[in-house]
């Protein structure tokens, strides 16, 4: 097999891509511009908000769009595509546009995330690489920043790698869940790939290889004396863990320190080891929490009083596991006749929540001047300016008599365009630029976006102009 397939995922698309993608071709509309919206219909676990993540895989899997000869061969061997087709596809490339809004920007359901321009084949092909990619990141992003805001500034380490669906999953998860607010994570390529700050002492089984558990501590503390965090439930916490945790800890002189718990009564065993540190004059000593840890178990345990500094989070992070499905979706919105003007297209359904929002558009974010806070986003036709100096008002979408008026505020288009012509236009970030960003956005949001149970619903309205183009399309006969 080709190395080639390390870095090209051409072929990673569901196959009617290409059939379609081959229909196109023989049926003349191989060059017909068209925009595609991938959005979401639902915020994850109910909550408030998502946050988007995952774009910078998508450009570089644009950047390196093309099909091998060992592809060509693979799909001739199908004997379902046409020869002048897959010869086309030997120098087929992404020329199109593509905006975005920036990863780690506050997204909510139904507004575009992702908007592509292109020629009718390059736009099909790419959908399911754009939709894998940012369902995944975003998922794990958001779902890390649920449980960082539950931990109440307490550093929360991702310890999912051994539990996570792939290896792309585990990286790529790890790199989420950063940009989500996480501290670090256990997965080291993550850190060689992505700069995420990986880190990690001991499991079980450096403790059970020695013969006694103080001997495991001393040796550990030894060679890491000033970064010594001894896991401390491999026999008996409260017995053994931490006396001899205190004991080589005292005799080592080490007052940089941590240990760890990972089974057990969480809350009952930080405050009895917390006790046990503070009489023995180890204060500063920290202690860390895993096993099975999310958001509400974190919030339960912090209101019990239990005495955490900090924790490690795997499996129900890097799966999320209380709702593993973001479910964003990728859809037809509009495409161009031969004068070059906007046709706008609508899929229609019985279930309101399927019908799409139709034309090429782009999405504003209101933020209240007095308390510099965001209020709604306003989904537009890609023409409309919002002129800040009149009053603005908008309206429910389903619930029109429901209106609100702003006059001292404010607006900022959410996305920016990646892609012209086929070349990257946008200035790459760092990952940590792209947590710093996120952390800016989690603080533009009111608290009661943020809650975990029954959040407050912000707005996503459509402009009126948007508003009569897609009523307007619903009523034809």
């Amino acid at each position: 097999m080709s190395t080639d397939i390390v870095n090209n995922y051409t072929l990673l698309c569901d196959f009617y891509e290409l059939t379609m993608a081959n229909g196109y071709f023989k049926t003349g509309y191989k060059d017909k511009i068209c925009y595609f919206d991938m959005f979401f219909r639902n915020n994850p676990d109910n909550g408030g908000f998502a946050i988007a993540c995952g774009l910078d895989q998508v450009i570089e899997y644009i950047q390196n769009l093309h099909f091998s000869e060992e592809d060509i061969a693979f799909l001739r061997s199908k004997n379902c595509f046409d020869d002048n087709f897959l010869e086309y596809l030997k120098t087929f490339k992404f020329n199109g546009d593509m905006y975005a809004v920036p990863e780690g920007t506050i997204v909510f359901p139904n507004e575009p995330l992702i908007t592509v321009r292109a020629k009718a084949i390059e736009a099909q092909i790419v959908e399911t690489f754009i939709l894998l990619t940012i369902n995944h990141q975003s998922l794990i992003a958001t779902k890390a920043n649920r449980i960082v805001r539950s931990s109440k500034g307490r550093p929360v380490m991702e310890f999912g790698a051994r539990r996570a669906q792939g290896t792309a999953a585990s990286v790529l998860g790890a790199r989420a869940a950063y940009i989500g607010g996480c501290a670090g994570t256990s997965c080291t390529l993550a850190e060689k790939m992505y700069t995420v700050p990986a880190g990690g002492t001991m499991a079980h089984s450096w403790i059970q290889m020695f013969d006694t558990e103080y001997e495991a501590f001393m040796a550990y503390a030894i060679s890491y004396p000033d970064n010594c965090t001894l896991l401390v439930d491999t026999y008996n916490v409260l017995k053994s863990g931490v006396p001899n945790a205190i004991k080589v800890f005292k005799e080592l002189g080490i007052t940089k320190c941590a240990i760890r718990l990972d089974s057990g009564d969480i809350t009952y065993l930080s405050k009895k080891a917390r006790a046990m540190l503070d009489e023995a004059g180890l204060v500063n000593c920290k202690i860390v929490a895993s096993n099975s840890l999310d958001e509400y178990i974190i919030r339960d345990i912090l209101m019990q009083g239990a005495c955490l500094d900090s924790f490690g989070v795997g499996e129900r992070l890097i799966t999320s596991e209380s709702d593993p499905v973001f479910g964003g979706v990728y859809k037809l919105v509009a495409v161009e006749d031969q004068d070059n003007c906007i046709i706008p297209k609508i899929k229609v359904s019985e279930n309101p929540t399927k019908i799409t929002t139709p034309h090429f558009k782009k999405v504003y974010r209101i933020y209240c001047n007095d308390m510099k806070k965001a209020e709604a986003d306003l989904i537009c036709v890609h023409d409309e300016i919002i002129d800040t100096e009149k009053p603005l008002t908008i309206f429910d979408p389903d619930y029109t008599w429901k209106k609100k008026t702003y006059e001292n505020f404010s607006v900022k288009e959410l996305m920016v365009q990646i892609f012209k012509d086929g070349e990257c236009i946008y200035d790459r970030p760092s990952v940590k630029t792209i947590r710093k960003y996120c952390e800016k956005q989690i603080a533009e949001h009111w608290d009661e976006v943020k809650r975990f149970e029954n959040p407050h619903n912000y707005y996503v309205d459509l402009s009126e102009k948007l508003w009569n183009i897609k009523h307007n399309m619903l009523n034809k006969d």
